[in-house]
């Protein structure tokens, strides 16, 4: 981790360096005189060695990293206390109107952000600006001001290219960089947004700049240019028109009102990252290649995956019109709780894919994994039909994940609070059965446990049943006897118990096909050592071809002098030998361990399969007394027509150290928060559990 660190550290250096003399003057010709040769030209093989290889070298040991983490320990196992207190000022939450509910260190790290892009275009003008005096001016037929616009333009884009190299890191749902830092990807998709914002300001503005330089010199036709050997600005404007429809679709109102314009349009990041690379030039768009290296990488791997149907078993549908999906799955796939995987039914969009937490346990049921869908729009309404169709004996299910934590520290707390609205609770309905089967199995004190949840009529109830363990493995002999749950329920909408009967959880069991494979890790058990390889030999692959392409196609072009070898075919060869290079390397490692996987596979007949599933599975029929953990129903306080007092329920908590999970909608965590990061409450530790951002 030390090491990680350290390259981490150089690697921020060299951009706080970038604008600066010394870095320009003193080390870049150095370098490029020491990385020069006819593999990789002048100026390319010194951005690899300087900016690309740094960050693929940390991915590649982070790899290794947390490969060792997980085989050396059970991550959840972490004493109460544990390095807490140094940083739990740090963590408490502060609540702002732009960024809405961040840390205290997620702030500290957006402003030295902004810090270093100011800096960075702060520096460029105060070395450019001195040059430009009214005898330069008139040499290139041009207004000091005119001259003084066309170098913050300039400047403009290059400062948005900072910006442009960390854009993808967030939305890279394998990364090995992100759990290093102890970030996973579901939560770090904020970061993307505030990245994107910047990143389209910074181009637009660099764009505008432009257009009104040309305007004022009287050389608009300099936009219809598209320069062999230089920069083309055609390729640049269609780079931002993308980036534009992309952008616009971004806002919250039409994100939320109109996601599919959103999902579709936001695949336009193809055609921006395509133009930006022949905008500018392979030589300096290999900058920002090391995270969007990554992002290919991770992005062909869920492709690989998702052309595979798995094997859906059964589903329960309960009253308040929330489907739970069961689908089989190998012992060797281990996720943690509040984990989430992306779920594809072809039979309701072929190209729509939804993120759902998963609510089944890896250690109390090891061939099942769960997810909750609650339907509130169209996609999911569509799925509640499908799933109580009585034609309807199969579904073809594709997905994606799972993703989560790396690791989970719940038993750091001596208490843990849940707070939770709608369908907010998913989350902690994995959380809660991890903590019984630590409590049962493991014979391990765990913290106290309130779960407070909102619902909006007392239908929605019955996703309190869904805490009960789909399996038997929780049985009377190992009862989890020092397990504390509270259950306080809020049903807003409703002064009282209803006076007609509630219907019925209704169970259904499907057919699948002997071509649907139960859910198995893309990479095998050894998943991370497997990116890590693929990392590894996808970049070495990549540079092997580029110094063939460059030895024997560019440099003879290059040698003859005069005009060159075009910067276009150029970039393009150069994006080709990226994605043929990981293609290769991904394709390679997928198909071993598909080989595998399938190999090690038990030969149980479906029917079989689905036989197992439906004995353990909890029905109507079954008696909750005869149940072990009977007291997670019993224990149910539900109150009709009021909602909770949160301040007065958290503030009269005396525990040393509380864990504050809140999941739900953004109204319900800006209180939470706001009622953390009161100074009288040292001992509310919050985190935010939510995937609406």
């Amino acid at each position: 981790m030390a090491v990680v660190l350290a390259v981490f550290a150089g690697y921020l250096l060299l951009w706080v360096m970038m604008p600066t003399n010394p870095y320009k003057v003193t080390w870049l010709p150095v370098l490029r005189a020491k990385t020069a040769s006819t593999y990789f030209g002048t100026t390319q093989g010194a951005t690899y060695l300087v900016f690309t290889f740094p960050i693929l070298f940390i991915a590649a040991l982070g790899c290794v990293y947390l490969h060792l983490g997980q085989k050396s320990k059970d991550n959840l196992i972490t004493k109460r206390g544990n390095g807490d207190n140094r940083t739990a000022t740090w963590k408490r939450p502060i609540v702002t109107k732009g960024l809405g509910i961040v840390s205290r260190i997620e702030l500290a790290f957006f402003l030295m952000f902004v810090a270093l892009l100011i800096w960075n275009l702060a520096t460029y003008l105060r070395i450019s600006f001195p040059k430009i005096t009214p005898k330069s001016a008139a040499k290139s037929g041009e207004q000091v001001w005119e001259a003084k616009l066309d170098t913050a333009a300039l400047r403009l884009g290059l400062v948005g290219n900072i910006a442009l190299s960390f854009l993808f890191f967030p939305v890279t749902r394998g990364s090995s960089v992100l759990p290093l830092f102890g970030l996973t990807s579901e939560g770090s998709v904020k970061y993307h947004i505030w990245l994107g914002h910047m990143v389209m300001a910074l181009f637009t503005s660099h764009g505008i700049c432009y257009i009104i330089f040309w305007a004022s010199t009287h050389e608009l036709s300099e936009m219809l240019k598209w320069e062999n050997t230089g920069v083309s600005n055609v390729a640049g404007e269609i780079s931002l028109l993308a980036g534009l429809i992309l952008w616009a679709t971004t806002f919250p109102r039409i994100r939320r009102k109109m996601f599919e314009l959103f999902f579709y349009t936001h695949h336009l990041y193809i055609v921006f990252v395509f133009f930006f690379v022949l905008h500018v030039g392979i030589s300096y768009s290999s900058i920002m290649l090391p995270g969007f290296f990554l992002f290919v990488i991770d992005r062909f791997l869920r492709f690989l995956q998702s052309r595979r149907s798995v094997r859906l078993l059964s589903a329960r549908v309960l009253p308040c019109q929330t489907v739970e999906l069961n689908f089989s799955k190998t012992k060797g796939l281990d996720y943690n709780p509040t984990s989430t995987i992306f779920v594809n039914i072809p039979a309701i969009s072929k190209l729509q894919w939804h993120p759902f937490t998963i609510t089944s346990n890896n250690n109390i049921e090891p061939e099942i994994l769960s997810v909750i869908i609650k339907c509130e729009g169209i996609w999911t309404k569509n799925l509640h039909q499908l799933v109580i169709s009585p034609s309807v004996d199969r579904l073809q299910v594709s997905v994606e994940g799972p993703y989560g934590p790396t690791s989970t520290n719940f038993l750091r707390h001596d208490m843990v609070v849940m707070i939770s609205g709608g369908s907010g609770i998913t989350p902690f309905i994995s959380i809660i059965k991890e903590l019984i089967f630590v409590s049962s199995t493991l014979k391990s004190k765990t913290p106290k446990i309130a779960l407070i949840s909102v619902f909006k009529n007392s239908s929605h109830l019955s996703i309190l049943d869904l805490i009960l363990p789909n399996s038997t493995s929780i049985n009377n002999n190992n009862h989890p006897d020092n397990f504390d749950l509270q259950i306080e329920a809020y049903v807003t909408r409703e002064r009282g118990q209803p006076k007609e009967k509630i219907s019925s959880t209704r169970n259904v069991f499907f057919k699948p096909n002997a071509s649907d494979l139960p859910i198995y890790p893309t990479l095998g058990p050894n998943s991370w050592l497997w990116l890590g390889a693929i990392i590894s030999s996808s970049f070495v692959i990549f540079l092997l071809l580029l110094g063939i392409f460059t030895q024997y196609v560019v440099y003879p072009v290059d040698k003859k002098g005069k005009v060159g070898y075009s910067y276009t075919k150029k970039a393009s060869m150069n994006m080709f030998l990226v994605c043929f290079s990981i293609v290769v390397a991904a394709s390679g490692a997928f198909l071993w361990n598909k080989k595998k996987n399938i190999a090690d596979e038990d030969s149980k007949q479906i029917q079989d399969n689905t036989e197992e599933y439906s004995t353990a599975k909890i029905s109507d029929d079954v008696e909750l007394e005869s149940l072990p953990i009977r007291s997670v129903i019993k224990s149910v306080n539900v109150q009709y027509g009021q909602r909770p007092d949160l301040k007065r329920i958290l503030s009269g908590i005396e525990e040393r150290s509380v864990g504050v999970l809140v999941s739900g909608p953004k109204t319900m965590r800006r209180d939470v928060a706001a009622i953390c990061s009161a100074e009288l409450a040292d001992n509310l530790h919050y985190e935010s559990i939510s995937f609406t951002w």
